[in-house]
């Protein structure tokens, strides 16, 4: 028997309330999230009335200002390190061929399949053993802190920025390369005028997302993290184990609105270089 074909304007009303639906799922709690920032209750989920109490407490709380200043400095510094290094281990996948590259390929995976959690425990046994062998080798007497926080982000961002910087390459026209050098251009001017603009909305991409994941990581930044070097993430979650308050809906809609504009920031910049493009073609 053949099954009962659905009339055109009933698929596509049931198609449109699917969206609907999970659009609604998606964004409400974000709306309910903002809504509520602005409550005057101290209660994190009651509604008291509308004020700016909040904001402006997050603009004069000397904790929050020091650990998002902490959580801007380690996202900027390992996003920048974790950009050139997760291109160039995308470049050596894609364009040359090496001893072990099969086995540097799998291994540049593991940020990504292993959960948080052992990732957090493998830089803290590696940390605590570094810092014991300078100690007793050079003297050096060091401690968790920025420099820690800021190695571990690198070294889980770097597969992130590989992978979509890859995933660009490998849709890229190799004769446009080819084609440079034949017209005498070194390997490195090949790279600087054709390569790079050409992977770049991938390499923008993975900026965006190391920066995102590493503003947003608390698990293994917990674990490295030391005195006078606790990031906004961390300083949220250890105001949930005090007591929920508005003050954290506020923190929560800042750190929001900084990734919409970082989104926007990206997409511009993507349509801006695909309309000069044209221009000059």
């Amino acid at each position: 028997m053949s099954s009962p074909v659905l009339p055109r304007g009933s698929a596509k009303l049931g198609l449109t309330v699917n969206a609907w639906l999970i659009y609604l799922f998606f964004y409400a709690p974000i709306l309910l999230l903002v809504v509520f920032s602005f409550s005057a209750d101290k209660n994190v989920g009651r509604w008291g009335g509308f004020t700016f109490d909040w904001y402006r407490e997050f603009g004069q709380n000397d904790g929050v200002q020091s650990a998002l200043g902490v959580s801007i400095r380690v996202a900027l510094v390992s996003t920048l390190v974790a950009v050139v290094l997760g291109t160039m281990a995308a470049l050596s996948l894609e364009r040359f061929t090496f001893r072990g590259k099969k086995v540097f390929d799998a291994l540049l995976y593991l940020p990504i399949i292993i959960p948080d959690v052992t990732m957090a425990v493998m830089m803290l046994l590696f940390f605590a053993q570094f810092f014991d062998l300078l100690d007793a080798w050079f003297g050096l007497s060091l401690s968790k802190g920025f420099g820690s926080i800021v190695i571990s982000h690198i070294a889980f961002s770097i597969s992130f920025v590989s992978v979509v910087v890859r995933a660009r390459l490998a849709g890229m026209d190799d004769t446009l390369e080819e084609a440079s050098m034949d017209l005498y251009a070194s390997r490195w001017q090949a790279f600087r005028y054709v390569t790079l603009p050409l992977i770049f909305p991938g390499v923008a991409g993975g900026a965006l997302l190391a920066l995102t994941l590493s503003l947003d990581d608390v698990v293994i930044t917990q674990f490295v993290a030391g005195p006078g070097s606790t990031t906004l993430p961390v300083f949220v979650f250890s105001l949930i184990r005090r007591g929920v308050t508005p003050l954290i809906n506020a923190v929560s809609v800042i750190m929001l609105a900084i990734s919409i504009v970082l989104v926007a920031l990206s997409l511009f910049a993507d349509r801006s270089k695909r309309a000069s493009a044209k221009v000059s073609n």
